[in-house]
């Protein structure tokens, strides 16, 4: 039996990741990736959660390399049929920090520096108070955290989850107005539009017509009109 939660997430500090560079301007864009919220709810190397992986790739206790692992990482969620939508602002404030550094060498032989200019830089970073959604697409029962962290400076955010009741599987033409992971949606479906949200490790899609695709129907939380969200989506990392 598929199982819906919809997840509201609040910041309880300020959120911040480099989704683009603009001169000295690093820009946090108002979307969290699907891959960094399964990474910040635990379900990543889990053994509560049943997604294990080999030693080798192992995530909770070391890294040896800062090289992402996303497929060995991710691909037991789908054998758990666990996956995470990526999260959109409902309500948010953006704040702008500026942050200054100098080039300071240490020698034990003095040497005069050729410059004393100190670099700068704008760091635009999602408020506190900022709230954000996703949802939780699972075949069995799950106990999310209440507490997470998340981006550069491991901001704390607390996570309200509620499961979806009304809930219908259909088939035919639908819209889809949240970010999705197209790699995750267009085996599955015939994607006719979209609108591109540039992003790394994986650009995101939004507002996704499809013609003919299965999808889950339910009552949308912050709006009138039912929302009806993609069926079968799966981690998928190969184009």
């Amino acid at each position: 039996m598929t199982i819906i939660y919809h997840c509201q997430l609040e910041l309880h500090d300020s959120l911040y990741y480099a989704t683009r560079e603009i001169g000295r301007l690093y820009e946090t864009e108002l979307v969290i990736h699907n891959y960094a919220l399964c990474y910040a709810l635990g379900l990543v190397d889990s053994e509560i959660y049943s997604t294990t992986v080999a030693e080798e790739h192992s995530y909770r206790y070391f890294c040896p390399e800062q090289v992402p692992k996303y497929e060995e990482h991710l691909t037991p969620l789908n054998y758990q049929s666990i996956y995470i939508t990526p999260a959109h602002s409902i309500n948010h404030n953006t704040i702008l920090n500026t942050w200054k550094y100098a080039n300071n060498n240490y020698h034990v032989e003095m040497e005069k520096t050729q410059k004393n200019i100190p670099s700068f830089g704008r760091a635009k970073e999602i408020a506190p108070e900022s709230q954000f959604e996703f949802f939780v697409i699972s075949q069995k029962q799950l106990r999310l955290p209440k507490w997470i962290r998340l981006g550069k400076w491991m901001s704390k955010a607390e996570v309200q989850t509620q499961e979806v009741t009304k809930l219908e599987l259909k088939t035919g033409n639908f819209t889809f107005p949240y970010p999705l992971n197209p790699l995750d949606v267009m085996f599955t479906h015939q994607v006719v539009s979209y609108d591109v949200v540039n992003m790394p490790p994986v650009s995101l899609i939004q507002n996704v017509s499809i013609r003919q695709g299965q999808y889950y129907e339910f009552e949308n939380p912050n709006k009138s009109e039912k929302l009806r969200l993609p069926a079968k989506m799966q981690y998928r990392f190969k184009g």
